[in-house]
């Protein structure tokens, strides 16, 4: 009988999740559909001003060229000792022959700066454009896309309906094609599989979480939140607390060496952590991989960010991780924020560094902002 654990939890929350319409795939589509639509409304009118300032400056380059050459015409034709008189005893300073030579030095000179602004404008018409259009494009692909989810979502749901009526006669193929839509790893398309083909009480027991809490009014992101919350109490009390007995200690001269078991127990004391916290089988694992300056270092680090070692509980791997300072690192670099490790630590058990980067890349290159994609979607 599969009991409601914090790995059958954390599979369960990114299913029910899919389920709903605050779905982190859904819920990312509109954010990159909106964004677009955004950009589609800034491009069309940084365009139509562009077409604008091109056709004014085409015109101008125009004028300059036709009405320059008129210009030079009459001034050429023009004799000013023929208005001497005129011009000396009014002090008008007018010399057609040096009025030319400024035209043929400098009149140039303006209609290569028009045809430069013309041709920057043109280069940047063509960026906008191209920005546009990849919106547009991006608008009628999310569109697809959504339907597409919308269409996964809902045969998921029916996954849900026939499991929990005990009604479910599909094959495990079916299932992990389906979820593999959804960018589940091949674990957990394996444990979703399971969870499905075969229900017992932990899929049980997380609907009738999620349906009581549902009537409250809240969305499914906060029912879910309070559930896995709750899942990981349950299932700490249901675990057997194993009374140690302490080491006797005998007066030595000496220096008193401890065995591992004394060591480790010493080291979370002196962090002010209780080892009766944790199941045996979480000590026992701790025990088998102990290193006194790692786990040292990774409660120092948890204090030092302000993440409570309560985080270590359900994921006492943690402790231990001799990469958790730089997977940590990688996360809030990216944009999340310390809550959201804090929230979902199960992120930082479930990949190595290396992984991590991987996992990271993955979702970069489908288009997805990693600062805006949930852990829990990881």
């Amino acid at each position: 009988m599969k009991t409601l654990t914090p790995e059958v939890s954390g599979i369960l929350d990114k299913l029910y999740n899919l389920r709903g319409e605050d779905s982190v795939i859904l819920v990312e589509m509109e954010k990159q559909k909106n964004k677009a639509e955004e950009t589609k409304e800034r491009t069309t009118n940084e365009k139509k001003n562009l077409q604008q300032k091109i056709s004014e400056l085409e015109k101008l380059h125009e004028e300059l060229d036709e009405q320059g050459e008129k210009l030079k015409e009459v001034l050429s034709g023009i004799n000013r000792d023929d208005y001497k008189t005129v011009l000396d005893r009014l002090r008008i300073d007018f010399n057609p022959k040096a009025l030319v030579d400024k035209l043929d030095h400098s009149l140039p000179r303006t209609i290569d700066t028009v045809k430069d602004d013309t041709k920057k404008a043109e280069d940047e018409l063509v960026k906008v454009e191209e920005e546009m259009n990849n919106a547009i494009t991006t608008i009628e692909e999310l569109g697809i896309r959504k339907d597409a989810a919308l269409s996964n979502q809902e045969k998921l749901n029916e996954y849900f309906e026939l499991a929990l009526t005990g009604r479910i006669n599909i094959t495990r193929d079916s299932i992990t094609s389906l979820l593999e839509q959804f960018s589940f790893t091949e674990e957990e398309q394996r444990e979703a599989a399971k969870l499905l083909m075969f229900p017992e009480d932990a899929l049980f027991t997380y609907d009738e979480k999620i349906k009581a809490k549902e009537k409250t009014g809240k969305s499914i992101g906060e029912v879910i939140a309070e559930a896995k919350t709750a899942s990981i109490e349950e299932t700490r009390e249901r675990e057997p607390k194993i009374e140690f007995e302490e080491p006797v200690h005998e007066e030595v001269v000496e220096e008193t060496k401890y065995d591992p078991k004394d060591e480790m127990i010493e080291t979370l004391k002196k962090a002010g952590i209780d080892y009766l916290d944790f199941n045996p089988k979480e000590i026992d694992e701790l025990l088998a991989n102990f290193d006194a300056n790692i786990v040292q270092n990774n409660i120092e680090l948890l204090n030092k960010k302000g993440l409570g070692l309560d985080i270590f509980n359900g994921h006492i791997s943690l402790m231990y991780d001799n990469e958790l300072e730089e997977k940590i690192e990688l996360l809030v670099n990216s944009g999340k924020e310390l809550m959201d490790l804090y929230l979902n630590p199960s992120v930082l058990v479930k990949y190595s560094k290396d992984a991590l980067k991987n996992r990271m890349n993955e979702i970069k290159s489908n288009g997805l902002d990693l600062k805006e994609v949930p852990l829990m979607a990881y």
